[in-house]
């Protein structure tokens, strides 16, 4: 009964103690990470939640980065508040706006650091295209 509990607070999104967490956790029933949990797959599959977990769980940086390097060749030089159009639905249900910012930096970050794009516009208004 515990376990139903524990996991009717992590779909409310209601604070859970450390050891529902960790016994939830060894019965594979959540995933996530403390203050981010989410019903597993098996229970998505089990309640019929499926499209949820999807929306919820969040995908590999190397399908969001793909989305950024295609949406970039297709349009060449792109702002920051049109990657930002394009991703912010995409990504996890479970992040706040602060949260998707920041991934989304973290995002442009690595793909430059990579040598994939680059900056070509001023510090106020930055213009994203493919780097040569």
């Amino acid at each position: 009964m515990s376990d139903v509990l524990g996991l009717d607070r992590v779909q409310k999104r209601l604070p859970l103690e450390d050891e529902a967490i960790a016994r939830l956790r060894r019965a594979g029933l959540i995933d996530g990470r403390k203050n981010n949990l989410h019903v597993s797959a098996n229970v998505a599959k089990a309640t019929e939640s499926k499209a949820k977990y999807i929306r919820t769980c969040a995908q590999d940086d190397e399908h969001y980065a793909k989305l950024i390097l295609d949406y970039i060749e297709k349009y060449e030089a792109v702002s920051r508040k049109e990657i930002d159009e394009l991703l912010w639905d995409l990504l996890s249900e479970s992040l706040e706006g602060e949260q998707k910012t920041n991934k989304i930096s973290n995002l442009l970050t690595k793909l430059r650091r990579a040598g994939k794009i680059e900056n070509s516009g001023p510090e106020k208004n930055p213009s994203w295209v493919l780097a040569e």
